[in-house]
């Protein structure tokens, strides 16, 4: 009998009390826990987040953690919160609305306190692949509902969508797709193919489930982005070239072969033809009003904009004399990052948003998985954040939030040059 076994529980309860690095396992857990469960639930996201900052606090060093947020990675989300809260004071909404519209943004508080754990952990690629398995999962559920709607998890679910919506699903399937891309070419230039192969497989069963099941136009326009970021980056001008004829082709027998991929992309023109002709309250319709209103409230209050919470306000106003607004009661989302920060914050918070997506951008510049993870996140982000306010929504900002936290802690312990887990690169057929 080993002497573990023989030691009492009560004492190897408290020796690993007393343990740092028991803490942070159990750290590494909870996170694993929250991006496991991301695809599927909002209060369970919400729960283990609030764990993993419970179990942070018995051995954290709060020197360490102050030091580390002088970087700007920590400080301009932080300055963006914080703008955000300083926005309930010239706001005219109900302070309801003003306290509920920090809320969003409170989740960046989240990226300093990953970027300080994943600097002592070595556990991210572990989050980073249980995310994977998530999708994966998801994608299976995804075909059944598709086959049988009744097995869906919520009523009145959209086709082929188990949990959620179709956009935070289509979100989850493009950001796995294409970040599988990177270790498949590696995989393949050290001639390991049997693992290539899986993960290829992979990457193909999200792309098919998109173009078979559903997809929305947000992912249809970025993705094509981020696969042209790839090969801009990882592939030598000829490859580039293979690669771009295979793509046509296979997109265009995806377009042949898939109604539904014909009937999302033929709604792009018939939504906005509608709107145009007969002012009908198409998506399309309310998005272009959406924006025109937007810049006209930005106009208004250019400098510090109109306060948080005060979005949902303005569009009610302008509703009254617009046929398309009206058809939209209720809204408080401009359905573009930019314009819902311009509209409560103004120029001030705009800067800070865009320095914030330049700062983690730039700390994923170097080679690697790692470090193609984070800038496969913040890529997305940045694109998708032209239709939706993706820094704000719920699962959206969340992959952000651990995609960003995670790798770039990583990125830090590691080094630039480090960061490849094996993989710096092998890349570059």
């Amino acid at each position: 009998m080993s002497a573990v076994a023989r030691e009492p529980i009560g004492a190897l309860l408290w020796r690993l009390w007393r343990d740092p690095a028991a803490w942070i396992t159990t750290s590494d857990i909870f996170v694993i826990l929250i991006v496991l469960s991301l695809p599927w639930s909002t209060s369970l996201v919400a729960i283990f987040a609030v764990a993993t900052l419970v179990t942070m606090v018995p051995f954290f060093d709060a020197r360490a953690f102050l030091q580390s947020l002088r970087r700007p990675v920590c400080t301009v989300p932080i300055a963006l919160v914080a703008l955000a809260a300083l926005g309930t004071l010239w706001s005219d909404a109900p302070w309801g609305a003003r306290l509920y519209a920090v809320g969003p943004a409170a989740k960046l508080l989240m990226l300093p306190v990953l970027f300080y754990h994943f600097e002592r952990s070595s556990r991210g690629l572990q989050v980073f692949a249980a995310f994977l398995v998530s999708c994966v999962l998801l994608m299976v559920m995804s075909w059944i509902v598709a086959f049988d709607p009744g097995l869906a998890l919520r009523s009145h679910a959209d086709y082929g969508v188990p949990v959620k919506n179709y956009i935070d699903q289509s979100q989850e399937f493009a950001l796995c797709a294409v970040v599988l891309a990177y270790p498949v070419i590696a995989l393949v230039r050290a001639g390991r193919m049997v693992p290539a192969v899986l993960l290829g497989a992979i990457a193909l069963s999200f792309v098919v489930n998109m173009a078979f099941v559903i997809v929305s136009r947000t992912a249809l326009v970025t993705m094509p982005v981020m696969l042209a970021v790839f090969t801009l980056l990882h592939l030598k001008w000829r490859t580039n070239l293979i690669v771009l004829g295979a793509a046509i082709v296979l997109a265009g027998l995806a377009f042949a072969a898939s109604p539904k991929l014909q009937q999302k992309i033929a709604s792009f023109q018939s939504q906005y033809q509608s709107y145009k002709d007969t002012n009908e309250s198409t998506s399309i319709g309310q998005r272009l009003e959406f924006w025109e209103k937007s810049l006209r409230f930005f106009a208004d209050a250019p400098i510090v904009g109109h306060g948080s919470g005060s979005t949902q306000g303005l569009f009610q106003q302008a509703a009254v004399d617009s046929k398309v607004l009206a058809g939209a009661p209720g809204i408080g989302n401009p359905h573009n990052q930019t314009l819902n920060v311009a509209i409560q914050w103004g120029l001030l918070g705009v800067v800070l948003l865009y320095a914030m997506w330049l700062v983690h951008l730039l700390l994923f510049r170097g080679d690697g998985l790692v470090a193609w993870i984070g800038l496969m996140v913040v890529v997305q982000n940045f694109f998708t954040s032209l239709f939706n306010s993706h820094i704000f929504d719920f699962n959206e900002g969340w992959i952000y939030v651990l995609g960003v936290g995670v790798a770039g802690g990583m990125i830090s312990r590691a080094g630039p040059r480090q960061a490849s887990s094996g993989l710096r690169n092998s890349a570059r057929p």
